[in-house]
């Protein structure tokens, strides 16, 4: 099916009926593994146990960079090719993606103490991670600000497009500054430099929680297509009482 098939609200509603149930199966049966091969996976020899919390800080800030492209993406199908279920799908991603990164923040600080000595530090990486959740947190209160949905839908749109400019910086950011953050260790031009032990569970929690992310998408995407047209046959109700 294609994107511009989907454009038909009633069509998409339909297809997420279907999608999510099994989305959801998959989503538990995936976590669930990641979380069995992530207590049998071995301590770190420098970190010991605390290196557990790197199988959830991870994917949850992959997420909340993914979250965000996924909104730049959004944002451009209602600024260029006007697709009516883009700017849904940019508010419904919204909080998901501000949950995603307040999640990175804290597992970053209590994974940060017992190896920096400090909850906090503001370094290039840590800074600009602070920055995309105060993005998000603007974004949701742009739109809960204006009532009308088509009349909000282009200055978040544009909002969107300018933050985008941050992801590059979260992404490269302890290759271009001196930074306490460790350098990428999975995505990387030379291979991981993660054993297997380690790299397997975390790759599987991943992929869970993207899983996880795309059901709750889906979900507030419904969620919103439907509140829309309550809110347009309140209109219309309130029109017709004149």
């Amino acid at each position: 099916m294609s994107i511009t098939a989907l454009a038909n609200p009633t069509r998409f509603l339909g297809l997420v009926d279907k999608a999510v149930p099994w989305l959801a199966g998959l989503t538990a049966l995936t976590l669930l593994g990641g979380l069995a091969l992530m207590v049998q996976s071995p301590p770190d020899y420098q970190q010991g146990e605390t290196v557990r919390i790197m199988y959830i800080h991870v994917p949850a800030a992959w997420l909340s960079m993914f979250t965000y492209a996924l909104m730049t993406a959004s944002a451009l199908g209602t600024l260029v090719w006007r697709h009516p279920l883009a700017d849904v799908s940019a508010k419904a991603a919204a909080p998901i993606g501000a949950a995603f990164t307040f999640l990175a923040l804290v597992t970053g600080s209590l994974w940060g103490k017992p190896m920096w000595g400090t909850w906090w530090v503001w370094d290039a990486r840590l800074t600009s991670v602070l920055v995309l959740f105060i993005m998000y947190l603007g974004l949701i209160a742009l739109w809960r600000t204006i009532e009308d949905p088509t009349r909000a839908a282009r200055p978040a749109a544009v909002l969107i497009l300018v933050g985008s400019v941050n992801l590059p910086i979260i992404k490269f950011s302890v290759d271009w500054w001196n930074t306490l953050h460790q350098p990428a260790s999975v995505f990387r031009m030379d291979g991981p430099t993660i054993d297997g032990s380690m790299l397997t569970p975390l790759l599987v929690m991943a992929i869970g929680f993207t899983l996880m992310m795309v059901t709750l998408h889906l979900l507030a995407m419904r969620n919103e297509v439907l509140r829309r047209r309550v809110r347009a046959l309140g209109l219309i109700t309130a029109g017709g009482a004149r």
